[in-house]
């Protein structure tokens, strides 16, 4: 007769984050960061309600708090890429924002960032792969 011992791991993990405040305490101030003029609030604050459904995911993803913030960072300067571009294109103005957002981020990343390095590009490219797929739909 052989008796099996049933071992029981405890393991505590660290509480997820969901609420976007850890890894963003100021997403309601971004539309006023990437304002050039005041029509920009709108389209501005559209994309912030488009993204914040794939920052709740980002906190809820089990990735480290650092590349989460890595992440909302690139957010941040794609938000500001798309704004920067109606003022190039008024006409994109009255484009909705969550359009706005797809047609900004594809399979092979994003636009390209303003005076950013190589390595900058690489990370927020990264970052528009994620959000292109997170928006494509399930699975993530």
């Amino acid at each position: 007769m052989s008796k099996v011992k049933n071992t029981s791991v405890n393991r505590t993990t660290q509480p997820v984050a969901t609420d976007v405040s850890a890894y963003c305490h100021d997403l309601d101030n971004w539309p006023r960061s990437w304002m050039g003029l005041e029509k920009d609030l709108p389209p501005a604050e559209g994309l912030v309600a488009c993204l914040r459904p794939f920052i709740e995911y980002l906190a809820t993803s089990g990735l480290s708090p650092k590349t989460i913030r890595n992440h909302v960072d690139n957010l941040w300067s794609l938000g500001g890429e798309i704004i920067r571009d109606l003022h190039y294109d008024p006409s994109l103005r009255k484009v909705p924002a969550d359009r706005l957002l797809r047609n900004a981020v594809h399979e092979y990343g994003g636009p390209p960032v303003h005076n950013a390095s190589e390595e900058a590009q690489r990370s927020f490219d990264s970052t528009c792969r994620k959000l292109h797929r997170f928006l494509a739909g399930p699975p993530h």
